[in-house]
């Protein structure tokens, strides 16, 4: 038997890599399947994290690192393709294909499509992958405490929503913190306890639940939002306590990361985002942050991690990642699963 119904990981969620060089209608390949969701950041250029999704629209901006409404940008993001997505550089555009600059895209599949859904007490448009856990989905508020149905099947350990009408921040629910907490993905805040977020109660199989916060759930405002369930071999989202040496904590994955983020929640701290694309060779420091436009050089050779077969481990006693007693979160999506038809290696 397979340790994983998901074979490839790839297949479900790919970094992609390029350099910009001003040209219009340039279609970026190599991600293997037509993403619904991409991240996109430049790395030597201190522009904004870009944000796009195939429920909202191809070129419907909203950027991850800022509070603003969403911007119609469809313009410069032209569509979602068969292996991947096509930009144009306009004059004046936000220069997600900028001459010399260079990119990091983290990609996502979903359904490829849309459905309604009405598990919840507030109906939603759902984009939902339930082999790899992965859905969007979109909605509109009523101001009441309610309900939203995901698409899964199974309970996310994960759940980020943003304000797409108006200017809010990203609120951000992790298994490990509770529901009664939440982060800001845009702020590096430590967790906010308020039950107007998500009404302090985790989510179900079916739906997740939210207060009457205004930017979670004002009337007639819509929101989008990225829900996130751990599928053994594939994803995992959990915590860890830093032991501030050198030899690092080990968190075990039962797989090799491909994608990670790490937030530290005992004290106000980024939001370091790693992947195995731009990071070849362990050690790895090659480190962007979700909640800021800095570029990737600006942090140095700090940071320091080795990806292994089965997890991740700490390779320096850095605040933002093992601090003696510090706590973090984290989410990680697979290279290649621990054991199966196509077992990781260490590097």
């Amino acid at each position: 038997m397979a340790y994983t119904t998901i074979k490839k990981p790839s297949d479900y969620f790919n970094t992609v890599l390029y350099t910009g060089d001003d040209s219009s209608n340039r279609g970026i390949t190599g991600v293997g399947f037509q993403p619904d969701l991409v991240w996109n950041k430049t790395r030597n250029q201190a522009f904004n994290h870009y944000l796009f999704d195939s429920v909202r629209g191809a070129g419907q901006l909203i950027f991850p690192n800022d509070s603003a409404a969403e911007q119609d940008k469809s313009a410069e993001f032209i569509s979602f393709d068969s292996n991947g997505f096509t930009v144009t550089q306009n004059a004046g555009s936000i220069g997600i294909n900028w001459s010399s600059a260079n990119y990091a895209n983290w990609c996502w599949l979903g359904a490829n499509g849309t459905a309604s859904n009405t598990d919840g007490s507030i109906t939603s448009t759902v984009s939902a992958n339930t082999t790899s856990g992965f859905s969007i989905v979109s909605y509109t508020g009523t101001g009441a405490n309610g309900t939203v149905g995901h698409g899964l099947g199974s309970a996310p350990q994960v759940v980020i929503v943003k304000e797409r009408s108006g200017a809010d921040s990203w609120y951000v629910g992790h298994a490990s913190l509770g529901f009664t907490k939440n982060l800001y993905l845009n702020l590096t805040n430590t967790p906010n306890t308020e039950t107007a977020i998500f009404n302090d109660t985790a989510p179900t199989s079916s739906v997740f639940s939210l207060g009457n916060n205004t930017g979670i759930n004002e009337s007639g405002s819509t929101y989008i939002t990225y829900c996130f369930a751990e599928k053994k071999g594939f994803s995992k989202f959990g915590s860890y306590t830093g032991n501030g040496n050198a030899d690092g904590s080990f968190i075990y994955l039962g797989f090799k990361p491909a994608f990670l983020i790490v937030k530290r929640t005992d004290t106000a701290n980024f939001w370091l985002i790693r992947d195995n694309k731009r990071d070849t060779f362990n050690v790895s420091n090659k480190t962007l942050n979700a909640d800021g436009a800095d570029t990737e050089a600006s942090w140095g050779s700090t940071y320091l991690i080795d990806y292994l077969s089965n997890g991740f481990k700490c390779r320096d006693a850095t605040t933002p990642i093992n601090a003696s007693g510090g706590t973090y979160i984290y989410m990680a999506f697979a290279e290649e699963p621990l054991v199966g038809d196509n077992p990781a290696t260490a590097r």
